[in-house]
């Protein structure tokens, strides 16, 4: 998903305006600046195939290593010689390479949730999206919660089990559970995106299972009461400290709910933009949208997350997505097309946003000497 989203950034991007630099992170964690960016979709490809076409095409890379440091010198790109030519590596060429904005586009773990985030600043160097702050609590689907709570925001009932907890007392636990939630409920691990490991659980059994699944992936699973005959609006949000919010859509999904299958490997799920909403509907998703991503500190850009129940009609915040799926025909982009911004433009400002942010925090004080 990465890579597919990095594609269509690099392929939107005004080169008049921009010289861009594609840096790929490994799973293994090593930095390297491609030969070539991915290729962005065609318009017939799901994300899947998309995702890997697109590692396909990077090419050859070179290692580098951002300075985490403010550096005029924002990444050093090194150059070893090969092993076969008969030399030990001693002779490798170390060179600078300068910087004038970050886009991160890295999804889940080590890219959203606030990691990368620190290290770029440490370096001191401008960059799209939110904050530290913003991306952990975005990433942490309990703090968010907490934090929402807060603020007096409308969010369904949850339960929180610690894997260790649960070693310790499965059975304590799953009653507890049970009789706070009843059923359906869904189970997340706390801290991963593409909704992997997600499941929804009908009964006891499913609801061991579930947990077991969450737990394989994450120390924190978060239980969440379901809502009844529910359905997904999403909307996107643009800014800084005055954030707008586009129009609202609405997933479709061909399975029971949203999860990863439905998402990337089942082209039946669609999406519907606008949304059939009412004015008065409408107007609330955007206002809590804007809410959602103020209490979290949010900056650049979300995507908000609603579960809205066709039972009693009940608006429910179900996420923040500090940084959503990024291509030509994720959601977050199409919203802001279906309200009059185009996708290159779209990228204008998010730039500009960042290096506005940045401009701003360097007039603040750091010591008091």
């Amino acid at each position: 998903m990465s890579l597919a989203s990095a594609a269509a950034v690099f392929a939107n991007l005004d080169r008049s305006k921009y010289e861009p630099v594609p840096v790929l992170i490994d799973k293994d964690g090593r930095w390297v600046v491609a030969d070539r960016p991915p290729m962005a979709m065609k318009a017939a490809e799901t994300i899947g195939q998309a995702r890997l076409e697109s590692g396909r095409q990077i090419g050859s890379a070179r290692e580098v290593h951002l300075v985490a440091r403010p550096s005029a010198e924002t990444m050093l790109s090194i150059s070893r010689p090969d092993p076969g030519a008969g030399t030990d590596g001693s002779q490798a060429l170390v060179t600078g390479v300068g910087l004038d904005v970050i886009f991160p586009v890295l999804h889940g773990p080590y890219g959203e949730d606030g990691t990368v985030q620190g290290l770029l600043e440490l370096a001191n160097i401008p960059y799209v999206g939110c904050g530290v702050l913003a991306s952990a609590v975005g990433m942490d689907k309990v703090m968010m919660k907490v934090v929402f709570a807060s603020r007096g925001l409308p969010i369904c009932d949850y339960a929180v089990v610690r894997k260790s907890d649960w070693q310790k007392d499965r059975d304590g636990l799953t009653k507890s559970v049970i009789e706070q939630l009843g059923f359906p409920v869904f189970v997340k691990p706390a801290n991963l995106g593409s909704s992997v490991g997600i499941s929804k659980a009908k009964d006891r059994d499913e609801l061991i299972a579930a947990i077991d699944l969450a737990a394989a992936f994450d120390r924190k699973i978060i239980v969440e009461a379901g809502v009844p005959d529910a359905r997904e609006i999403e909307c996107s949000v643009l800014g800084n400290d005055d954030p707008i919010a586009s129009i609202a859509g609405e997933v479709i999904p061909s399975r029971e709910f949203y999860d990863y299958e439905a998402k990337y490997l089942d082209d039946a799920s669609r999406t519907e933009i606008p949304a059939d909403l009412t004015p008065a509907q409408l107007a609330e998703v955007q206002r809590l949208s804007r809410e959602a991503f103020l209490a979290i500190d949010g900056s650049g850009l979300a995507r908000v997350d609603f579960l809205l129940s066709r039972r009693d009609g009940k608006l429910l915040l179900n996420e923040v997505n500090t940084l959503p799926g990024f291509t030509t025909i994720s959601m977050y982009g199409k919203l802001w097309e279906a309200s009059g911004l185009k996708y290159p433009d779209l990228l204008d400002r998010l730039i500009a946003l960042a290096l506005e942010r940045h401009e701003a925090k360097q007039q603040l004080r750091t010591s008091a000497i």
